[in-house]
């Protein structure tokens, strides 16, 4: 990870993400504050332009413009999306977008992506829906693309700026993770987390990575940090706590005494 916070591969890292649906850009910059004050490791937005549950006509803003002002409020925390959705930006683009937030931050900016699935935003914005497939070829080209921006812009990052790939199939996307990634995100129960787990391993080897090259995150509920042990358990590095309006940081602040303390 950054220089700024060196990876601890004996500590559970906790991060929180922030769903920016249902709420203002008063609370959600008052919510990574808040994070920010507990010492969390990361904090996360989405990428979307719609809420994915509950009321469709609710409020919603858009993640990179929060990203940069997450940015220059927050001290401590590494910090991106989770995840960034690759057809919504062009790669270089994407690269010279995370390269500026990552010096508003002082490096500790977190290239979060992944291939895209929500299609009321494709097709409310004029993008190509296209197939899981084409989506996921779209994304190959696209790491190659950023990697290649991110070695020639100037200035360049401050130092390596993490990519983590989110999702979970097992044909391409966790091949991706396992070429590209520094971290990789999916989601539980424990068991399914457990089995990809072992699949990306799997990859790893077929492609010449050692997998601790990749921390391996798991994105939960706030219902389910009494189970986070199960998760560590089936080789989860790093404990996400997903987030909606009002941000209560009480599951938050449990599960950061609870990982302390072990």
């Amino acid at each position: 990870m950054s220089a700024t916070t060196v990876r601890d591969m004996a500590r559970v890292k906790v991060g929180v993400q922030l769903q920016p649906q249902g709420t203002t850009t008063d609370a959600l910059r008052a919510a990574w504050r808040a994070a920010d004050e507990l010492q969390v490791d990361t904090i996360w937005l989405w990428d979307h332009f719609f809420p994915l549950f509950g009321d469709p006509d609710a409020t919603h803003f858009e993640c990179y413009a929060l990203l940069a002002a997450m940015a220059v409020e927050t001290k401590h925390a590494e910090f991106g999306a989770l995840v960034t959705c690759n057809s919504y930006r062009n790669p270089d683009l994407l690269a010279d977008m995370a390269r500026t937030i990552d010096h508003l931050s002082d490096g500790r900016f977190i290239l979060g992506v992944g291939s895209g699935w929500f299609e009321r935003d494709y097709t409310e914005y004029g993008y190509e829906f296209g197939t899981a497939a084409a989506r996921l070829q779209a994304l190959d080209v696209a790491l190659d693309r950023i990697n290649h921006r991110l070695d020639t812009l100037n200035p360049q990052p401050p130092g390596h700026m993490p990519i983590l790939i989110g999702g979970s199939g097992e044909k391409v996307t966790l091949r991706l993770v396992a070429e590209h990634a520094d971290a990789w995100n999916t989601f539980g129960p424990p068991a399914n987390f457990a089995s990809k787990n072992a699949i990306l391993n799997e990859w790893c080897a077929k492609v010449g990575r050692k997998p601790n090259q990749i921390e391996r995150t798991v994105a939960i509920m706030p219902t389910e940090i009494n189970i986070w042990r199960e998760y560590v358990q089936s080789g989860a590095e790093h404990i996400i706590v997903m987030m909606s309006q009002p941000f209560d940081m009480t599951p938050v602040e449990e599960l950061l005494a609870a990982t302390r303390r072990s």
